[in-house]
């Protein structure tokens, strides 16, 4: 073959070489795990999990894969930032409260007794300094964070007696997710962290007096109506309860700027349906819960009081002895301030008005 023929036939080759490099990469697939903290029965608040994962797969024509996992298939419940920090997950979805073993700061992300309720905390995260705060402290555990979704506001949950005073929670053995036990321990009440999928069970045995979980359209799927009729409102300690999409930061840094992208904008799209889902579905289950002798209560003012003076006081103790927490609820409260100076106005006034007329 002369020279000329080299060069032509090399010249084709690099053509068709430069043409199939981006056929090969297009075709190359990205698949994730996520192992989710909630069990499956729970559809609103594990389906965000469902969502995240199929808006991806939708967004990038199945080339980006994530298979979602209930407790215990991969990790347990609470072992999600373990298991995301280590890479032996590439993602997780789970409540940061359940880790405030490691660092109290956790808890900012999700729910605090009295905290910034749901539109606040995405206010907070969106527009204020709590995504950039947040992202600083997940730094630490090689975890890159996303919003994804939230509760609303909680109810209190179900007690087998009656609270009529803050005496009435001495001794008292109840189902509470996280740091809000760190609060009702100062109250006198014994606070048992269980995985939502072990808490009929503990509650039928009377291992636990007392449980919380988060409103009635789950409460319902969980049966909790059936072992202890008083439905106490609200859930001081969760006012708004974020979860949140904790990605391998390694894993992430890996992807593509579009499929970066991706990965946000699903975590989003899921934190807002999630919320939607229960204030789309929690009414009707409260109707059914009171129609089968559920009975409904609110917590005396005395013992909201109480609850209230001994999370400002574990607040400013924190503070004192824990960087972390100082610097992130320094903006977390400020914001909390001036927010409910602006809901007292518009927003609860309307709401006030709205909820006793007659409809």
């Amino acid at each position: 073959m002369d020279r000329r023929s080299i060069i032509k036939h090399a010249g084709i080759a690099g053509v068709l070489a430069a043409g199939a490099a981006p056929a090969v990469h297009a075709q190359a697939a990205i698949r994730w795990r996520l192992t989710s903290s909630f069990p499956k029965a729970l559809d609103t608040i594990h389906g965000a999990a469902d969502v995240f994962a199929q808006k991806i797969g939708e967004m990038s024509n199945g080339r980006f894969q994530v298979t979602v996992h209930a407790p215990g298939e991969l990790v347990p419940a609470f072992g999600v930032v373990d298991a995301v920090q280590a890479g032996t997950v590439e993602a997780g979805h789970t409540a940061a409260y359940y880790y405030f073993g490691k660092d109290d700061t956790f808890a900012l992300g999700t729910a605090i007794p009295f905290g910034l309720n749901s539109r606040q905390l995405t206010a907070w995260y969106y527009d204020g300094n709590g995504l950039k705060l947040f992202r600083e402290f997940y730094n630490q555990y090689n975890i890159v964070n996303f919003p994804g979704g939230n509760t609303g506001a909680q109810m209190g949950g179900w007690f087998r007696k009656e609270i009529k005073t803050v005496a009435d929670l001495k001794g008292l053995k109840m189902r509470m997710g996280g740091f809000a036990g760190k609060v009702l321990t100062r109250m006198g009440v014994v606070p048992q962290n269980i995985p939502g999928g072990e808490i009929y069970q503990a509650l039928e045995k009377g291992t636990i007096d007392a449980t919380e979980w988060i409103g009635p359209y789950d409460d319902e799927k969980l049966g909790f109506q059936k072992v202890a009729k008083n439905y106490y409102y609200p859930g001081f300690w969760e006012g708004g309860a974020q979860l949140d999409f904790y990605v391998n930061k390694t894993a992430f840094n890996a992807l593509s700027k579009d499929h970066q992208a991706m990965v946000e904008t699903a975590a989003a799209y899921a934190h807002t349906e999630m919320q939607a889902r229960y204030d789309a579905r929690n009414p009707a289950a409260l109707k059914r819960l009171v129609s089968g002798g559920a009975k409904l209560l609110p917590f005396p003012k005395v013992v909201m009081d109480a609850a209230f003076k001994e999370s400002m006081a574990l607040y400013g103790e924190l503070s004192a002895s824990n960087p972390n927490w100082k610097k992130i609820y320094a903006d977390y409260s400020a914001f909390r301030k001036d927010q409910n100076l602006w809901f007292r106005f518009p927003e609860a006034s309307f709401d006030r008005y709205m909820q006793s007329a007659k409809l």
